[in-house]
This record gives structure tokens, C-alpha cells and sequence, in this order.
């Protein structure tokens, strides 16, 4: 598996900074100062960590056990981190970006999941989302 295409992604976001924090040896992406994914390392190891809605990070850890784990140095509720050498497809990375990014931005719908998650302002949302 290839992360070199990530930071690329996560740049093309709308609101999306990024900023390398020395102590985690980490580069993080953030919609105003809240983070949404980072790329770091775990025992000299690649991985990818981002912010998913707790049911659909569990789904992912049972499907890619060994993989896919709860978020290295992270919450483990909230956070999952990829392993860079597993078989996750990139359509399924871009995919969990996605949720991720949506849901620091926003949250997600009621119909999609049992509570509404809201990380920004909805200030903030509409200015990004005016981008």
C-alpha cells in the first residue's frame, strides 16, 4: 500500500492545512484547528490515522483485522490507524478521507448515522464550504 497520494488528497480539501508536529514525528491535517488525518509512524512503520464515526471504525477493524487498528496514541473510540503494509484498497482510503473530512467539517446527517457529530461552527462550515 502507497500513502504518497494522501497528502496530495487531503490538500485538495476545501479549509485543509497542513502542519508537521515535531513531537508525534507527524504531518496532520486539519480544518481550522481541528484535525481530521495524519501520517505518522508506529514503530518505524508507516501509518495513516483518521477521525471515523465509532460504528464505522469498528466495522472497518473487524473486516481489516491486524490492519485497519484502533488509532495509535490516539482515542480509541474515534481514531483508526492503517498500516501501510496491508491490502486496504485506495478506493476505500479515499473513502474513509472522505468521512473523516465530512465529519470534522460537519458531522453527518441523522439518516446516516444514530447522532449528529459537529466539530466546527457552522460559521466556519459555510466559509470553508464557500471555498
Amino acid at each position: 500500500m502507497d500513502f504518497n497520494w494522501i497528502e496530495e488528497y487531503c490538500l485538495s480539501k476545501n479549509g485543509t492545512a497542513k502542519d508537521y508536529k515535531e513531537e508525534w514525528d507527524a504531518v496532520r491535517f486539519q480544518i481550522g484547528d481541528k484535525m481530521y488525518a495524519m501520517l505518522g509512524e508506529m514503530k518505524g512503520e508507516p501509518i495513516f490515522t483518521l477521525k471515523l464515526p465509532p460504528e464505522y471504525g469498528e466495522t472497518l477493524r473487524r473486516i481489516y483485522s491486524g490492519i485497519i487498528i484502533p488509532g495509535y496514541y490516539m482515542n480509541k473510540v474515534h481514531w483508526n490507524s492503517i498500516k501501510a503494509d496491508g491490502n486496504v484498497p485506495d478506493a476505500l482510503l479515499r473513502e474513509m478521507l472522505e468521512k473523516s473530512y465530512r465529519l470534522v467539517l460537519g458531522g453527518f446527517s441523522k439518516s446516516s448515522y444514530d447522532t449528529v457529530l459537529k466539530s466546527l461552527p457552522k460559521k466556519k462550515q459555510k466559509e470553508i464550504e464557500e471555498m
